[in-house]
């Protein structure tokens, strides 16, 4: 039976940091199933999980403490379980595109979570509008609706939302 690690890991941005993780998880017997990793301002952000026999998870534990200071990280490794998938929920993808202003990612996770929709995956980032120099916002998200709801007035519900935000959005299926 395999056991899960997940680690998260920050610290300044270097080349080297993917191959030297990397690398330990190899060479501790474990395989990296999910990942996550990306530079914010002058920091690189890892979020990861590895599976593995009971004894190579607790061998790649054990050596974190020393990579932390190999790379001048901060590691966090927590032992988990595999994410039970419920078949009574539907993926749907959600795009958002506005000029940027505080608040944004908190209003749209409060009108799925008071919906009791979980948010799966979110990512976001900010662009300078061509010929204006705007700044504008993007964020991407997979949600996973419950089957019962009703998905046209849901959507109607959004775009009501969006409209009042001032906000453009995409509500789609997640296409495999």
């Amino acid at each position: 039976m395999d056991n899960y690690l997940v680690i998260s890991a920050v610290g300044e941005d270097k080349p080297g940091i993917v191959n030297a993780l990397s690398e330990k998880v190899l060479e501790s017997g474990c395989n990296i199933i999910d990942s996550r990793m990306t530079v914010l301002g002058g920091e690189f952000a890892i979020l990861m999980m590895v599976s593995g026999s009971w004894n190579t998870i607790a061998k790649l534990e054990s050596g974190m403490p020393a990579l932390e200071k190999q790379l001048n990280l901060t590691i966090i490794a927590k032992q988990t379980e595999p994410r039970n998938q419920s078949s009574k929920k539907v993926p749907y993808m959600i795009e958002v595109v506005s000029m940027d202003h505080p608040g944004i990612v908190n209003n749209v996770a409060e009108f799925f979570s008071s919906r009791n929709i979980n948010i799966e995956d979110l990512s976001t980032g900010s662009y300078s509008a061509a010929h204006t120099g705007t700044i504008m916002f993007t964020m991407h998200m997979v949600i996973s609706i419950p089957a019962e709801s009703h998905l046209g007035d849901l959507r109607e519900h959004f775009t009501e939302f969006c409209d009042n935000l001032n906000i453009d959005a995409i509500m789609e299926p997640v296409k495999n």
